[in-house]
């Protein structure tokens, strides 16, 4: 029988719970040498910041800054009454960052409206897992998928994972924006078969 969301979710966060700091630290070179090799200077790129054991490192950010590459990086904001916002954006600039809700760090204000991710290349998406075909599974809340929608159609959409968080199968809603790839510490940048 398959697990729903919430499980697989619990057993994900658990599993990085348990990671070291060291093995943490490898994977986030790792990941930095696979999307440096992959991600051409002058480049606009979609990013964001690791929170907790999220895959990825800030280091990663400033290498794609020295490279000449747009970062632009999230800023989540709920409305009362409708609930998550689509994400606005904010470009990166080294140790500018401030706090921002739901623990996270966000460049100053000016922000960009949504709509600015359509000048993106490249979206590097938070996951806790993705599958074969390109199904996320994320936090829950909502916000990557209600502004993944406004990606370019031509932009890789790549989710951050470490190797066995790209697995077989996810379960998956019709709202979920599928990825176009995935990237893991061992495997690199790899496509993933995307519904039509």
């Amino acid at each position: 029988m398959q697990q729903t969301k919430s499980q697989v979710r619990a057993r994900i966060l658990a599993a990085r719970r348990a990671s070291t700091p060291a093995s943490r630290a490898a994977e986030a070179a790792a990941l930095t040498r696979h999307l440096l090799a992959w991600i051409p200077s002058g480049a606009t790129v979609c990013a964001y910041v690791p929170v907790g054991t999220e895959p990825g490192s800030r280091g990663l950010l400033d290498e794609l800054v020295l490279r000449d590459v747009t970062v632009l990086l999230p800023v989540a904001r709920e409305d009362p009454v409708e609930g998550p916002r689509p994400l606005q954006w904010g470009r990166y600039r080294p140790d500018t960052l401030v706090a921002a809700p739901f623990g996270l760090q966000e460049p100053p204000p000016p922000h960009l409206p949504p709509e600015a991710m359509t000048d993106a290349t490249v979206v590097l998406v938070p996951a806790l897992a993705v599958d074969v075909r390109g199904a996320r599974l994320g936090r829950g809340a909502g916000f990557y998928d209600r502004t993944l929608r406004l990606a370019d159609p031509a932009a890789a959409l790549i989710a951050v994972v470490r190797d066995e968080e790209l697995v077989a199968q996810l379960p998956a809603d019709p709202h979920d924006v599928p990825m176009t790839h995935a990237v893991t510490p061992e495997r690199g940048v790899v496509a993933v078969d995307r519904p039509r």
